[in-house]
């Protein structure tokens, strides 16, 4: 039997979580995260589309959209590598899905709640809880404004071994880390919605269509971080030599008041001989 896919890659999360032939599946991680007064019973679930366009531009979202029987609206993003963006990146999206709910003209009153739960699997936040729900308050007497906007990270790599499993977000995030694991196996035994996602996932892993499109979206998704990486190394380097750049300008400065010439300023601090003209007109 082949290795199962890793269901914390967003082709393979969408397909299991944001699939309409198993809206249980959904119910149950979005009750485990949200944990409302009133249970989540139904999910209609947007954008099922997957197809190839999307699967190979290293810019598109795999994310979960859905909007559930208790009036709101989710969105569910997973995220493999640290971009650097998810604060901004998050609060974009929240806006973009509260503000197209309504058209011209139409009242306010019909603004739906709008939820983004972000699932990151590295460290991002400085709190040490694996699952943080932030919303709008009063920064003195911690007052809330409202609940209509609320939004989720849970950073997989902060749950600590030994966590309660019985809480439900504790067993969808097991299953998120390692769906072979022992703790997996269990939880497979007592519920009906950790049995279904293996269930998906094993089918999937032994779809040769499947997994070559999963291939083929790790490929972007590596192609991608290598960009990001690249750009990064780059923008150091930059740094780096117009620090050095600036450093050598002060210090031609300071020889000019000295009344050296230009031909021994450039050549004790390495700029160009024009460089050293500007700078003494």
């Amino acid at each position: 039997m082949r290795g199962l896919l890793d269901p914390k890659m967003d082709f393979v999360f969408k397909n299991i979580f944001g699939s309409e032939k198993h809206p249980n599946i959904l119910i149950s991680f979005l009750n485990a995260t949200l944990k409302p007064k009133d249970l989540i019973t139904e999910v209609e679930i947007k954008n099922t589309d997957l197809n190839k366009g999307y699967i190979e531009d290293k810019f598109s979202r795999l994310d979960v959209k859905a909007t559930t029987s208790n009036n709101e609206i989710i969105n569910i993003e997973i995220q493999l590598k640290n971009e650097y963006n998810m604060i901004k990146r998050s609060l974009y999206y929240w806006s973009k899905l509260y503000s197209e709910q309504l058209n011209e003209g139409e009242d306010y009153s019909l603004l739906k709640r709008t939820i983004c739960i972000n699932i990151l699997n590295f460290k991002y936040l400085k709190t040490r809880m694996f699952h943080s729900v932030y919303r709008m308050k009063e920064i003195h007497t911690n007052e809330e404004l409202s609940d209509i906007q609320e939004i989720h990270f849970i950073e997989i790599p902060k749950l600590e071994d030994g966590s309660d499993e019985k809480d439900m977000l504790v067993a969808w995030i097991e299953f998120l880390k390692n769906p072979e694991s022992e703790k997996v196996r269990s939880l497979e035994m007592s519920v009906d919605e950790i049995r279904e996602a293996k269930d998906e996932l094993i089918k999937m892993s032994n779809d040769d269509t499947q997994r070559e499109l999963y291939e083929m979206r790790a490929k972007t998704l590596r192609d991608k971080i290598s960009a990001l990486n690249e750009a990064e190394r780059k923008g150091i380097k930059k740094g780096r030599e117009e620090g050095e750049k600036n450093k050598a300008i002060e210090i031609a400065k300071s020889l000019i008041d000295l009344g050296l010439d230009k031909e021994s300023i450039a050549k004790s601090t390495g700029l160009d001989l024009c460089e050293v003209e500007k700078l003494m007109n």
